[in-house]
């Protein structure tokens, strides 16, 4: 009796480890020639903001000798 169950369980892991491994579908494979129609923007836009005005930092000496 405990022999059944052994083959009967070897039997059922071994059939569901070919099922398992022998399947080639894809899930869900109806239409497969869907196309991709998303966008996506590949711009870089440059959002920092440059101080472009030159500041004189000399001291200068305003006193006559």
């Amino acid at each position: 009796m405990k022999n059944a169950f052994k083959f009967g369980f070897l039997a059922l892991a071994l059939s569901l480890s070919v099922v398992a491994c022998n399947s080639e579908k894809k899930a869900g494979g109806g239409d497969s020639s869907a196309v991709d129609t998303s966008v996506v923007d590949t711009t870089v836009k440059d959002t920092t903001v440059k101080d472009t005005t030159v500041k004189d930092t000399t001291a200068a000496d305003t006193t006559k000798k």
